[in-house]
């Protein structure tokens, strides 16, 4: 099973100093900033996935790179670009949720083609339209005119792909998008894949799906799938159900929700190889927090005060991250921060719980042992994505480790 990480200019400085929050006065970005492959060992993925619409933009506006770094990425290659180690996989495609709304996609074929062969991707998928739907009850006659359409429009953009690719020399392997309503429509879209001559799809629009009806598309796509036909899963991770997933042809799937969990879940930032999680503790920046910034200026908080709890936060981390003596003045050092912010939801009790269990000492990946408490912080980008890089080596260790079923098994 491959795990590929999907590309979002998501990077961290080797020049952050976490003490005085500094960067280097000399730090480029990107140039200097390196890529989870590049500060974990082993790498926390198998591959990226680069999807056209965050390089160069949609409908919904320019993409996440500057005009710089896309020029840097077309003249150097995917690669070099990301200084890729020299057996990590490299997957494209157009980033279909970034024009959900719209009632084409705005891509030609071509124009893909040219962005994966420019490039210089492994594979790339074909040109497709989202549905945004999903009911067991309605099947592969009676779905909705638009999921239809949606449907229709993902099958014949991948007719003319394959036929562009072929024209070319197929320059990278070519991977068919199938969406779907249900497993009927799943399952006819695979079949039309397959007859056109896809030995590689990808199975898009299910990362809303609950994993009962994943599976159950699965089971039906199996019943047609060629034994030679390998299945990706667009954005899916369900690590408990992997080995089930892999009994039916999936050997690959790309997911950012590990590394976003950091920073944008309630309580599950830090992942634990066991399967648990902790909760990162919270240090609002008083000069960089746009909400307590915004509160400041309007004279509900005082700066002084703040600035002052905020410091005593750190120094009492930074303690406690020495010796774990210092966890109850370092709750009460959290606890006035907190009252003063006047905090609606306090995670203190759980706070108590990292820092007590202390899981970066467990960890042996290196942001971890380089770093120690100062990952678990939830603080600013450089903290933050520190901890998301740490999730990706959970997650592509419990990957690695996956138990091989086969359907006679099962």
């Amino acid at each position: 099973m491959r795990f590929f990480f999907p590309d979002s200019q998501d990077q961290v400085s080797p020049s952050f100093d976490f003490r005085t929050e500094e960067y280097s006065p000399f730090r480029v970005r990107q140039r200097d900033d390196r890529y989870a492959h590049e500060v974990l060992d082993p790498p926390p993925y198998d591959g990226i996935l680069v999807s056209k619409a965050i390089v160069d933009g949609s409908t919904r506006g320019a993409g996440k790179y500057s005009e710089a770094q896309r020029s840097r990425l077309y003249r150097y290659g995917v690669r070099d670009f990301f200084r890729l180690p020299v057996d990590a996989h490299t997957l494209g495609d157009c980033g279909a949720f970034n024009y959900v709304n719209e009632p084409e996609p705005p891509y030609s074929v071509t124009e893909v083609a040219d962005f994966y062969e420019s490039i210089g991707f492994a594979a790339g998928v074909s040109v497709d339209h989202v549905v945004l739907a999903y009911d067991r009850r309605l099947d592969l006659e009676h779905g909705h005119e638009e999921w239809q359409e949606r449907r229709r429009i993902s099958l014949r953009y991948a007719q003319t792909f394959l036929d562009e690719c072929i024209r070319r020399g197929e320059p990278f392997v070519p991977v068919g998008a199938a969406q779907g309503w249900d497993p009927t429509s799943y399952t006819d879209s695979v079949r039309q894949l397959q007859d056109m001559g896809y030995k590689r799809i990808a199975l898009g629009g299910m990362v809303p799906l609950k994993t009962a009806d994943i599976l159950a598309s699965l089971a039906a796509i199996d019943e047609v799938r060629n034994v030679d036909v390998e299945l990706h899963l667009l954005g899916i991770t369900r690590l408990e159900s992997m080995s089930d997933f892999a009994q039916y042809g999936v050997t690959s799937f790309d997911s950012t929700a590990p590394f976003r969990q950091a920073f944008m879940d309630d309580k599950n930032n830090y992942h634990v190889s066991n399967g648990e999680h902790y909760v990162a503790i919270r240090v609002p920046q008083v000069d960089a927090n746009p909400t307590v910034k915004r509160r400041v200026l309007a004279g509900e908080l005082d700066q002084r005060t703040l600035v002052s709890a905020e410091r005593q936060c750190l120094r009492a981390l930074r303690a406690v991250g020495e010796d774990v003596k210092h966890t109850d003045e370092t709750l009460a050092a959290l606890t006035e921060y907190e009252n003063l912010l006047g905090v609606k939801r306090s995670y203190l009790e759980q706070y108590e719980r990292t820092l007590r269990n202390r899981p970066w000492e467990k960890c042996s990946c290196s942001l971890c042992r380089k770093h120690g408490i100062q990952i678990a912080i939830f603080r600013g980008t450089e903290r933050n994505k520190s901890r998301g890089f740490h999730n990706l080596s959970v997650l592509c260790s419990q990957v690695r480790q996956l138990p091989q079923k086969t359907k006679e098994a099962a």
